[in-house]
């Protein structure tokens, strides 16, 4: 019994540093903006993202927290965003002083060239998965990023 257990907690530390290595190898990937240079976009999409995403108006403190960068390198991602015509701001309804993101045109196409590029570089890297697969790791995947939340 003690046995199996040693073995259980060994096959678990193992998939933990897998889990860890291959997390690891994501975020330098993305670091690096692999997926945004396949699409030719740059860190000012993470702002389209955040007002896509959004259920409530999104002001530049907004993107700060979901980023979570400061407040000076979330203006700077706004003010790119803004200067990209990507997005404009407009003035809050219910607090005058306060200024909401909005996407512009061109910020939702470009938000939909995206989508688009960055699901072609995942079934790329799924390709011989079977629909199974796919949809088993779509389930787990959610799942992880909630909890890790």
């Amino acid at each position: 019994m003690y046995e199996d257990k040693e073995i259980a907690g060994l096959r678990e530390l193992r998939e933990l540093r897998a889990i860890e290595q291959s997390m690891v190898a994501i975020r330098r990937r993305q670091s690096r903006r692999v997926l945004a240079k396949a699409q030719g976009a740059g860190p000012e999409y993470d702002v389209l993202d955040v007002i896509e995403a959004a259920r409530e108006p999104v002001t530049v403190t907004a993107v700060a927290q979901a980023l979570s960068v400061d407040q000076p390198r979330a203006s700077r991602l706004v003010a790119a965003a803004v200067e990209a015509g990507l997005v404009r701001r407009e003035a809050d309804q219910a607090d005058g002083r306060r200024s909401c993101l909005v996407l512009t045109d061109e910020g939702s196409a470009a938000l939909e060239r995206a989508h688009r590029a960055r699901q072609a570089a995942f079934a790329t890297a799924m390709e011989g998965w079977s629909a199974a697969e796919r949809a088993e790791f779509a389930r787990l995947l959610t799942r992880f990023v909630e909890a890790i939340a």
